[in-house]
C-alpha cells in the first residue's frame, strides 16, 4: 500500500516503493519535499479538474487541523502519467500528545 511520511515541520520525509510507482520517481532520487509544494508539483486537481490548494488536500489538512482526512483527487505523476487516487490522511502523535507529523495512504482508482 502506498504511504507518505510527513513530519512535525511539514515534509515529506518518505515514501514506500508502492508510492513510487504511483509517483513515478523513487525516493532516493526525489528526496525530501514541502508538503506544500505537492499540489503544485503534482498538478493536484479535483476530479472535475478544478485546482486544489495544498492545504485542501488530506495531508494540508491533517498538518493543519490534526485531524483525519480523505479525499479523491487527480494528479500528474512525476513521470507524466495522469492517475485517480484515493488518499487518507492521518496526524501522528507521540506518548503525552506529542505531535510527530502526518501519514497518508493512498490507492489508485481505476475508472470502467
Amino acid at each position: 500500500m502506498p504511504i507518505f511520511l510527513v513530519d512535525r515541520d511539514g515534509r515529506l520525509i518518505y515514501y514506500n516503493e508502492p508510492a513510487e510507482t504511483l509517483l513515478g520517481r523513487r525516493f532516493e532520487e526525489a528526496g525530501e519535499m514541502w508538503v506544500a509544494e505537492l499540489s503544485s508539483l503534482f498538478e493536484t486537481t479535483a476530479e472535475d479538474g478544478s485546482p486544489i490548494a495544498s492545504e485542501d488536500l488530506p495531508l494540508g489538512i491533517a498538518m493543519a487541523q490534526r485531524r483525519p482526512a480523505y479525499r479523491r483527487i487527480r494528479f500528474r505523476a512525476l513521470d507524466g502519467i495522469q492517475r485517480n487516487v484515493e488518499i487518507t490522511a492521518l496526524p501522528l502523535e507521540g506518548q503525552g500528545g506529542y505531535w510527530l507529523g502526518s501519514v497518508a495512504i493512498f490507492w489508485e482508482v481505476h475508472e470502467g
